[in-house]
């Protein structure tokens, strides 16, 4: 990414971040300058600074010895919601790009590379900056066109629109580094990517690739694809200075969700609104905490019980519920057009299941979190606080995303015994899975 100084653009609206930007002579951010992603997290790890997020940490540890069933509304976990379909994925495409950058590693790499389809490292995935689960090759850190071959992998998967998604997301990490002097730990290329499975055109595989506010969990067989558990996220959400000056990710989520919460009726507001203010005393214990703060299903919170909240979708007007699938079409972005079209008519049969919650004000200028749940759709955004930044309230500069798929869905797990996996191995046992090629 260029290291051009970024353009000093505070009379826009757009820039409002940078009365917010950190005092870069701190500890904090010194020690991003010195260290490389790998001293960085080992001194968290073994210092425990700050405390919150390590507690949070060894909590997830604890997280990941339960078995995997997924997230449900009841903690029961609804069956059949999910299966093998033909949704056009061109997957000897995706195997011939697979196979050309698993060419490009090392022997070395090739073994650090591959997990088997059931390794429960799938799941140790997280969206912070410290590399936490340090699995296959970091793109930052390899030869140029090993790191090419991955992103025309990612390329390859996802739809157009969806890689630019992930491009842009990349692209202002990237920024945010160069904002606080951390290109170390933070940069365009600072994600991870492994397989689980080998790639194979007629057999289930998936991937994992992730990083700081990008985090995507993709799952193929045949010609059917899960992108799910995933997290975008971006601090600030634009890009205005240097070589990607205008890169904005997320407003069309934020857009959609605020349209449909004014558009409704006072008395259909005070039942979607669970809690009128962002960090409300009348949340109960651990309905906020300093990472996730509003989220409910991030990083390691995969078999969450998320309770149903707000009004159903199917009490909306028909104009209402159109603003809905604009908000899921964003959702599902990152898939093939085709897959994202079987998938949006999969969440539109589920309109009488599906509820959508609010917290925080719905004024234009109003920070906001909302979620759209379904038993085959979870689907949330949220305006964070400052984690670089200093804003100490949440701001529409800073936004996190997820999408989980309930019910087993996550991972292409509920798949997996119609693919032909009948002895999956959910959690707590770790397995070798040697490349086959």
């Amino acid at each position: 990414m260029a290291s051009q100084a970024p353009k000093q653009t505070a009379d826009l609206p757009e820039s409002a971040y940078r009365q917010y930007l950190p005092d870069l002579s701190i500890p904090r951010f010194t020690v991003m300058h010195q260290q490389d992603a790998h001293q960085y997290a080992e001194e968290f790890k073994k210092n425990g600074n700050p405390p919150w997020l390590h507690g949070l940490y060894m909590q997830w540890l604890d997280l990941l010895k339960e078995p995997f069933k997924g997230v449900t509304n009841d903690g029961v976990t609804r069956p059949d919601l999910y299966q093998v379909q033909d949704e056009g994925v061109p997957m000897e495409k995706i195997v011939t790009a697979a196979d050309k950058l698993v060419s490009l590693l090392s022997d070395t790499q090739k073994l650090s590379v591959f997990y088997h389809i059931d390794d429960p490292k799938w799941r140790t995935w997280s969206n912070p900056e410290f590399l936490l689960a340090h699995k296959g090759i970091r793109l930052d850190e390899v030869e140029s066109n090993v790191r090419d071959a991955t992103m025309q992998l990612l390329a390859s998967i996802l739809s157009p629109e969806g890689y630019q998604k992930a491009i842009a997301a990349m692209r202002i990490n990237g920024y945010l580094g160069e904002l606080v002097n951390g290109t170390k730990v933070m940069n365009e290329f600072s994600y991870n990517i492994c397989f689980f499975g080998q790639p194979s055109a007629s057999r289930p595989w998936g991937l994992s690739f992730y990083g700081h506010h990008l985090c995507l969990n993709i799952f193929l067989y045949k010609t059917q694809i899960i992108v799910s558990p995933w997290f975008t996220g971006a601090e600030p959400n634009i890009i205005d200075g240097g070589e990607y000056s205008g890169t904005r990710i997320l407003h069309e989520e934020e857009k959609f969700g605020l349209q449909l919460m004014q558009s409704l009726s006072s008395e259909l507001q005070s039942k979607v609104q669970v809690f009128k203010q962002m960090k409300d005393p009348a949340m109960p214990k651990g309905r906020w905490n300093h990472d996730d703060q509003r989220h409910l299903c991030g990083a390691y919170r995969d078999n969450r019980i998320v309770p149903y909240e707000g009004i159903t979708v199917s009490s909306m007007t028909q104009e209402q519920q159109n603003i809905v699938l604009e908000i899921l079409n964003q959702y599902l972005l990152y898939l093939p057009s085709q897959s994202r079209q079987m998938k949006l008519k999969q969440c539109r049969d589920f309109f009488d299941e599906t509820y959508f919650c609010w917290i925080g004000g719905y004024g234009n200028d109003d920070p906001f979190y909302y979620r759209v749940q379904s038993p085959v759709i979870l689907a949330e955004f949220d305006h964070h606080s400052g984690v670089f930044l200093t804003n100490k309230e949440p701001a529409k500069f800073h936004i996190h995303t997820l999408l989980r798929m309930p019910n087993g869905g996550d991972y292409g797990f509920a798949l997996r015994p119609k693919c032909g996996i009948s002895d999956a191995k959910t959690g707590g046992v770790e397995q070798d899975y040697v490349w086959e090629g």
